[in-house]
């Protein structure tokens, strides 16, 4: 298994510098991880950074809360779009999943997935903070949004991935949807369990440690 290829190399502490960008972005190109991900101030700097090569650029929108109103979602997704993001990683508004506001939910997802013009757009569902019922529906409203990947967490909630939540996930999109997981992946065998519990993608900072059969301390 080429494990680097299931890899979004993350960086999305408020604190990051041009130099940790450069870090992540020469690690990218060398371990050949599918795409960095970062904030949207930080895409243009990333995406000239990797021109020309595989590795993809994807954009965090409404992060990390999903808080901001769609309309501006849909405005960092076409600026991020600009500078050159191939994937959007947005969070939903969780408030309005528990207030059973899945109309609002919907046109939340809907938004970004229509702005991003068939880009790859994941939606991070926080995990930590929903029930069993409030992940499936949250993923059934990503599909019937038309979005891509339904993903575990932002990494800076409360928890983050775990084997049972992919396997929930996977099982409630099949294969009309991919599962990304993301938050506290950080050994070769951390991604390799969420990798068999049926998730294509995995989102860590710690991806040059995972690949090196190290242990990170922490990760998101």
């Amino acid at each position: 298994m080429e494990l680097a290829k299931y890899i979004d190399h993350t960086l999305l502490k408020a604190e990051s510098t041009q130099n940790d960008l450069d870090k992540i972005c020469s690690e990218a190109l060398q371990y050949g991880f599918a795409a960095v991900c970062v904030n949207p101030c930080n895409v243009a700097y990333c995406a000239g950074k990797l021109k020309g090569s595989r590795v993809k650029v994807a954009s965090v929108i409404g992060f990390p809360l999903g808080a901001s109103v769609p309309l501006i979602k849909e405005l960092e997704t076409l600026r991020a779009m600009v500078d050159g993001a191939e994937e959007f990683d947005m969070v939903i508004n969780i408030g309005a999943l528990k207030d059973r506001n899945d109309e609002a939910v919907f046109n939340d997802i809907r938004t970004v997935v229509h702005a991003a013009e068939g880009k790859t757009v994941k939606v991070i569902i926080e995990t930590g903070l929903l029930s069993p019922e409030e992940k499936i529906r949250a993923c059934r409203l990503a599909l019937k949004a038309g979005a891509h990947f339904v993903k575990t967490s932002t990494g800076f909630g409360k928890g983050g991935a775990t084997v049972e939540d992919v396997r929930l996930m996977k099982k409630t999109v099949g294969d009309a949807m991919q599962v990304k997981a993301s938050g506290g992946v950080r050994s070769y065998e951390d991604a390799l369990a969420m990798i068999e519990a049926g998730a294509t993608r995995i989102g860590t900072s710690s991806g040059v440690a995972i690949l090196n059969g190290e242990k990170a301390e922490s990760a998101y």
